[in-house]
């Protein structure tokens, strides 16, 4: 079928002045200020289809050591937008951290756009490349939680038309962006004596997250009172007297009676309750009320002067013999009511804040966005918020002690997806990766579950890159899967990763079914991977048999799967709620009106589903 814009094209010719000068109208008023492509000028992908999306688990594939009961770990192989459309129904609002390294558009042949590698040359090169993150990012957006963040991996040269891209899917989510040193040396790749070694991880996320941070140094608490530790800090603010006057007044030390003058270059940081007219304006407290809470530190040993007389003070101001901050004097001749310092004891010494450290609001640094190489690690110092990351190189090294060989070209360091997980998730989220490539976020998930004890899940999406030439290439099972595999097994001298590390996977592949013979085609197994997967965020360590199977109990409700009516089915549930008296059913199947007649006719409380809809759930089509 021709595109809008083809068939435009072709009926140019044949419009009159008033057609054409409603649709140029048509065409300025549609545009808007941001990202366009031309949508309608290339051909869609064609995984944009009403076909269903049915997980299919492979056992042989899996890892599946003793003592698992269930696969919280997945492998899918298949295209990742039909992966994502099989998420969506099973994973919408799970998935806590995203990250991909989608394809760079580089024009070298480094991926594929309906089926056909695409080149430097193609006209439509960066469209179909917009299109083809558009709609996979539109479905991963909703898999995030509530608070649940994306991080994108991306060269320089298609930074800014991606994050236009991420602004039109995740308006208003923008967090930032890492810059990642990829490489230490370079080569004048662009005829301008000008090396590219740096890359990009741009980060998108829903309100409520954040990143862990680093640990601070807490060096500079030196101080103790009652206990608590501290630091001083500045007790004053950037204005002058004249800009601030509510704020230049003196403070006395209600235990010594020591006055201290104020800065007129920086005035107190806090007003006075004696120069406060209207309390309902008030921001903050009061300096007396900071004094009252201990929160004011006085210097215990300073010099300490007082003058009986006016003439005493002017004198000692024209000798500059009066208390100074930095090259400031804080009394001059021309101090507002400088009277009143006679007869005062005036400290030399200046006032601090004290800062606690139990009334810290974030016990960490905020993180860095700039990703420190490895190499120059022993130049930042107490820099500690730097995540230390290697170059590209470190990513194939590691992958060759893994696997034995470079299977997979340019992966990403593991220590670079380790260090962004490490800030992003919790030991209990669930990271997906939907171009999985080697399967290195899959790595960087065990060792940050070994490191801390976590149970971080990894869903990773791989396809087979199989070709012409290469029709029996799998890179999801023969790299991804078995990368993972020998991680788990350990490896070079490494340890391996235990059942309590996450060190499992199913490996699912994807049948896709029309919608029209979904009863038809759609198997047991499908229906008990699907639901396993959607109410559990599990999937089965075998494939279903069974006429009816358990798929999930709580307390109060039991979800079964019932593939028909048979008298020994029929047994087999009444059996089953005999063992659970106290939990209401929930069937699957395919003929919900009589089965629930029965469930009624057998004083059985439950309730059922028809399978057909319950197959289908989540996989229409949205924007």
């Amino acid at each position: 079928m021709p595109s809008p814009a083809t068939t435009l094209l072709q009926h140019l010719p044949h419009l009159n002045a008033e057609e054409l000068r409603r649709l140029l109208t048509e065409q300025l008023t549609r545009q808007k200020l941001g990202l366009y492509w031309e949508r309608d000028a290339i051909a869609h992908d064609r995984a944009l289809n009403a076909d269903l999306v049915l997980p299919r688990l492979v056992p042989e594939y899996s890892h599946t050591p003793d003592g698992c009961t269930a696969h919280a770990n997945l492998i899918i192989e298949g295209d990742n937008f039909d992966s994502l459309r099989l998420l969506r129904a099973t994973h919408a609002g799970k998935v806590r951290v995203i990250y991909i390294d989608p394809p760079y558009n580089t024009g070298n042949k480094d991926w594929v756009y309906n089926d056909q590698f695409v080149g430097a040359n193609d006209r439509w090169r960066h469209s179909q490349w917009l299109e083809f993150l558009y709609q996979r990012l539109c479905l991963a957006r909703d898999l995030l939680t509530s608070d649940g963040v994306i991080l994108v991996s991306i060269n320089d040269e298609n930074r800014a038309r991606l994050e236009l891209l991420m602004d039109e899917v995740f308006p208003g989510r923008r967090v930032g962006s890492f810059v990642w040193r990829s490489r230490t040396g370079g080569n004048d790749a662009k005829g301008a004596f000008f090396s590219d070694n740096h890359e990009h991880v741009l980060v998108y996320a829903n309100s409520g997250f954040r990143f862990t941070g680093d640990e601070k140094s807490y060096s500079i608490y030196k101080h103790e009172e009652g206990g608590r530790v501290f630091y001083l800090s500045d007790l004053t603010k950037a204005h002058d007297y004249k800009e601030r006057p509510n704020t230049y007044y003196p403070i006395c030390d209600p235990h010594t009676g020591i006055w201290y003058p104020c800065n007129p270059g920086r005035v107190w940081a806090y007003a006075s309750r004696e120069r406060v007219t209207d309390a309902n304006k008030l921001r903050g407290d009061t300096m007396e009320a900071m004094i009252e809470q201990g929160q004011v530190w006085f210097p215990p040993d300073q010099r300490v002067e007082q003058f009986d007389t006016l003439q005493a003070l002017h004198a000692a101001i024209d000798a500059q013999d009066i208390p100074f901050s930095g090259t400031t004097p804080l009394l001059t001749r021309d101090t507002p009511e400088l009277a009143q310092w006679v007869g005062r004891r005036i400290g030399y010494g200046r006032p601090r804040l004290k800062k606690f450290k139990d009334g810290l609001k974030n016990e960490n640094a905020p993180i860095s966005s700039w990703l420190t190489p490895r190499s120059e690690a022993d130049t930042i110092g107490d820099a500690i918020n730097m995540p230390i990351v290697g170059a590209t190189d470190e990513g194939s090294r590691v992958l060759k002690e893994v696997m034995g060989d470079k299977a997979f070209p340019y992966p990403k360091p593991l220590s670079l997806i380790k260090n962004l997980l490490a800030q992003a998730t919790r030991p209990g989220d669930t990271v997906l990766d939907f171009f999985a490539g080697s399967g290195t976020t899959g790595q960087a998930v065990l060792e940050l579950n070994a490191e801390d004890g976590g149970q971080r899940r990894f869903i990773l999406c791989s396809s087979t890159e199989a070709t012409a030439k290469e029709p029996g290439k799998n890179l999801c099972r023969d790299v991804c899967a078995e990368r993972l595999r020998r991680v788990i097994a350990g490896y070079g001298g490494k340890p391996g990763h235990s059942l309590a590390q996450g060190g499992e996977f199913a490996y699912l592949q994807l049948d896709k079914i029309d919608g029209a013979d979904l009863l038809l085609d759609a198997q047991p197994h499908h229906a008990a991977t699907l639901l396993s997967m959607r109410n559990m965020a599990v999937a089965p360590v075998e494939q279903a048999q069974e006429a009816i199977q358990t798929i999930a109990i709580s307390a109060d409700w039991l979800l079964v799967l019932c593939q028909d009516s048979a008298p020994a089915t029929l047994d087999a549930l009444r059996a089953l709620h005999l063992a659970h008296p106290a939990a209401r059913l929930l069937v699957a199947t395919p003929r919900p009106q009589a089965l629930a007649l029965w469930l009624q006719e057998q004083g059985i409380p439950g309730q059922t589903q028809a399978l057909h809809a319950v197959l289908a759930q989540g996989q229409g089509r949205r924007r």
